[in-house]
C-alpha cells in the first residue's frame, strides 16, 4: 500500500500531496524560497488518542470517528481514507463533526489532519 506523503511550508504552512516525488539530489519542492519538509503521521507530541482517528466496522462498512474538538482555533482539517484504488476525503471546518463512513477494506490507511498537531495515521485491521 502506498501511503500518503505531504510536504509542507514552514514559514507559510501551505500543505501539498506529493503524488510522485523528485529524487534527484538537492531537488525538491520550494515554497517562500525554501524547500518543503515532509509531514510524518503520529509524529508530533500531542494527546495520541484525541488525534488518531478510530474505526468501527459494521457490516461491510467502517464508521471512522476522531475524538478531537472542533473548535475555531484547533479542530481536525480533513479525514482522508487511502486502499489501493482510491482515497475519500471528507473536508471539515470547525464545529463540524469528525465522522465518516466508508466501505471497509483491510489493509486501508486512515488519515487525519489536524491544524495544530499536524497528521495522524490509523492502519485498518
Amino acid at each position: 500500500m502506498k501511503e500518503l506523503k505531504l510536504k509542507r511550508c514552514k514559514k507559510c504552512n501551505a500543505l501539498v500531496e506529493v503524488l510522485e516525488d523528485c529524487n534527484c539530489e538537492g531537488c525538491g519542492i520550494i515554497c517562500c524560497e525554501e524547500k518543503m519538509e515532509e509531514v510524518k503521521a503520529n509524529s508530533v507530541d500531542a494527546a495520541f488518542e484525541k488525534h488518531v482517528p478510530t474505526y468501527e466496522k459494521v457490516g461491510d462498512v467502517m464508521n471512522i470517528k476522531v475524538n478531537h474538538v472542533m473548535e475555531e482555533d484547533h479542530y481536525i482539517e480533513w479525514i482522508l481514507v487511502l486502499t489501493e484504488k482510491e482515497e475519500k476525503k471528507l473536508i471539515l471546518k470547525p464545529n463540524d463533526t469528525p465522522e465518516m463512513t466508508v466501505p471497509y477494506e483491510k489493509g486501508a490507511l486512515i488519515y487525519a489532519y489536524c491544524n495544530k498537531h499536524g497528521l495522524w495515521k490509523t492502519v485498518v485491521e
